[in-house]
C-alpha cells in the first residue's frame, strides 16, 4: 500500500480539536496547544517508512513531533538535575571539610584581618554574610552535612595497608588477646593472619575449597573460626609468636605512594625473611550440616560454642570442642547474610535477605526468638554493642539502632546514600559503616555523623568496602580500625577522638 492509497477515501476525517487541528500554533481557551504543520520533506520521510499502520501520515508525523518535543524537554530537565546534584555534592564536601577544621581549631581564630568561626573564614562586608547564609541554608536542606560533634572531634589517618590476597577481601577481624594480629577472609579461598604493626602476612590458611566469607578470633585462645562457600565452617590454629612479629620492621608507615597495582603481586610476607608466610591446610575441627554457602560464623561467649549462618535459610549452633550440631535455628524466609553473638551473654542475632533480623536467646534451656522488622530490603549485617543494643545495616541504605528489650521501633535511624555492608561498633560506641560506593563513615549511637575516612586517590579503597573491624587499644597497636575491600586490600587506620585544647 502506497502513500496515495493511504490518503484516499480511507483517510478518516480529522477532528477539529487536539492533535488533529488544522489551524496554526495558537491555543484556544479550554483546549491544548496546536501543533505546527510539518513540511513536505518530513511527511515524505514518514511515507517512506514501511510500517504496518492504519494511522494517516500527517497524524503520525504530528505524534512523532510531539514525542520529540517531550524527549528534548526531558533531556533538558535531566541534564539540569545532574548539574544540581554535582553542585550540591561539591558544596557538601567543602562544608564537611570546613566543619571538621572548625571543630579541630575550636572557637574563633584571627586570619588575614578577618575571623574564622567554625572553620569558615569571614571578612568584613556583605560577602561574608552571604557565605554564612548560604552555608546555613545548605546545612538545613541536606542530610549529608556532618553533624555537630560539640566539643569533640575525630581525626582519621591511614597508617598501614595489608596487600597479598589475589581476590576480594570479604571480612576482617582483630585478635582481642595476646599478640596484635588481624585475620582476613578472601574470595581467593584463603584466610590470612597479619601482624598489625608490621603489615606482614604471617600465616595463610588454605583448608577451604570455596570462598572464605567470614573469620573470627576465639575470645581467649589462638583459634580462628572461618566460614566458607564450601558449605562448611572450620576451626584452625593461629598461634603467632612475638618473634614472628619482629621479623619484619614495624617502623615504616604507609603513605600510599609506593603501592603497586599488579595482578601478579605476591603475598606481603614474601618480602620478609623466610620467603613467605607459613601455610596451614588442616583444621582442628570441621563444622558441617549446612546445604549451601555459609556466609558468617561467630563464637558464643567463652568460646565453647559457635554459631553459623548460611544461604540454606538456617543458622546452626555447634559444640566447638566436638563439632557436633546442637541446634538448627529455623524461621527466616530467605537466605541468611550475617550472624553475631553478644560479647558477654548467650544471645545471638541473625540477619537475612527477608528484610528482618532475629534475636535468639540461649540463656534458658528452651531458647526463645524475637523478630525485628524495620528495614525494607535485605539486612546485610548486625552487631551488638556493650550496652544491650543491636545495630543493623541494610541494602535499603540505612542503619538502625535497637534496644534488645524493646523491638517495636529503633532508637535511631541513620539515612545514607549507599547500601551498607558489614559494620562494626567500637568499645566506645562508634559505628563504622562500610559502603558499596567505597566510603566508610563513622557515627555515634544517637545517629550523629562523626567523620568520613579520607578518600584521596592514594588513600582509599578502589572498590566496595566489604567489612570493617575495630581493634583493641589496649594491645598498643597504632591501628585501631581496619577496612577490607573488594580491591583485595585491607587498610589500617588510626581513629583518634579528642576534645578542644587536648591532643
Amino acid at each position: 500500500m502506497n502513500a496515495r492509497s493511504i490518503q484516499g477515501n480511507t483517510t478518516p476525517r480529522m477532528p477539529q480539536d487536539g492533535l488533529g487541528s488544522k489551524s496554526g500554533g495558537k491555543k484556544r481557551s479550554g483546549g491544548v496547544p496546536r501543533v505546527r504543520s510539518h513540511t513536505d520533506a518530513e511527511l515524505q520521510y514518514y511515507r517512506d517508512q514501511d510500517h504496518d499502520t492504519i494511522l494517516p501520515p500527517q497524524f503520525r508525523a504530528r505524534l512523532q513531533g510531539l514525542f520529540m518535543q517531550i524527549e528534548k524537554e526531558f533531556e533538558a530537565l535531566y541534564a539540569e538535575n545532574l548539574s544540581l546534584h554535582e553542585k550540591v555534592d561539591s558544596l557538601t564536601e567543602r562544608l564537611e571539610r570546613e566543619s571538621v577544621i572548625g571543630e579541630r581549631q575550636g572557637g574563633t581564630e584571627e586570619i588575614d584581618g578577618g575571623s574564622t568561626k567554625g572553620g569558615i573564614k569571614t571578612k568584613s562586608g556583605g560577602q561574608s554574610s552571604q557565605k554564612v547564609k548560604a552555608a546555613n541554608k545548605l546545612r538545613v536542606q541536606t542530610s549529608k552535612i556532618v553533624s555537630s560533634f560539640k566539643n569533640d572531634s575525630v581525626s582519621c589517618r591511614m597508617v598501614r595497608e595489608y596487600v597479598g590476597h589475589r581476590d576480594g577481601v570479604w571480612d576482617v577481624a582483630v585478635s582481642r588477646v595476646g599478640t596484635p594480629v588481624l585475620t582476613t577472609a578472601s574470595a581467593d579461598q584463603t584466610a590470612c593472619v597479619w601482624g598489625i604493626d608490621g603489615g606482614r602476612n604471617l600465616l595463610q590458611y588454605t583448608g577451604h575449597s570455596g570462598s572464605v566469607n567470614s573469620v573470627k578470633f576465639h575470645p581467649t585462645q589462638d583459634l580462628i573460626l572461618s566460614a566458607s562457600g564450601d558449605h562448611t565452617a572450620h576451626i584452625w590454629q593461629a598461634a603467632i609468636t612475638p618473634d614472628q612479629l619482629r621479623v619484619h620492621s614495624s617502623e615504616d608507615e604507609v603513605d600510599g605512594s609506593d603501592r603497586e597495582d599488579d595482578d601478579d603481586i605476591g603475598l606481603a610476607g614474601g618480602r620478609g625473611e623466610g620467603g613467605g608466610p607459613a601455610t596451614l591446610r588442616t583444621p582442628i575441627r570441621e563444622l558441617t550440616g549446612h546445604t549451601s554457602v555459609v556466609m558468617a560464623a561467630d563464637w558464643l561467649p567463652g568460646g565453647d560454642q559457635a554459631i553459623t549462618a548460611a544461604w540454606d535459610r538456617t543458622a546452626n549452633l555447634y559444640d566447638a570442642h566436638t563439632g557436633d550440631l546442637l541446634s538448627q535455628l529455623i524461621g527466616h524466609d530467605q537466605e541468611l547474610t550475617h550472624c553475631c553473638s553478644h560479647p558477654t551473654q548467650r544471645l545471638v542475632v541473625t540477619s537475612s535477605k527477608d528484610t528482618t533480623f532475629r534475636l535468639w536467646d540461649f540463656r534458658e534451656t528452651i531458647h526463645s526468638v524475637s523478630v525485628f522488622q524495620g528495614h525494607t530490603e535485605s539486612v546485610t549485617s548486625v552487631s551488638f554493642t556493650r550496652e544491650d543494643k543491636v545495630v543493623s545495616g541494610s541494602d535499603d541504605r540505612s542503619v538502625k539502632v535497637w534496644d534488645v528489650k524493646n523491638m517495636r521501633s529503633p532508637l535511631a535511624t541513620i539515612r545514607l546514600d549507599s547500601p551498607v555492608n558489614r559494620l562494626a561498633v567500637s568499645a566506645n560506641n562508634v559505628i563504622a559503616i562500610p559502603h558499596d560506593n567505597r566510603h566508610v563513615r563513622l557515627y555515634d549511637l544517637a545517629g550523629n555523623r562523626l567523620a568520613r575516612l579520607p578518600r584521596s586517590n592514594r588513600q582509599c579503597h578502589r572498590r566496595m568496602v566489604c567489612s570493617v573491624a575495630w581493634g583493641d587499644d589496649s594491645l598498643g597497636a597504632r591501628c585501631n580500625l581496619f577496612t577490607a575491600g573488594f580491591d583485595r586490600v585491607v587498610y589500617g587506620w588510626n581513629i583518634h577522638a579528642y576534645k578542644e585544647g587536648k591532643d
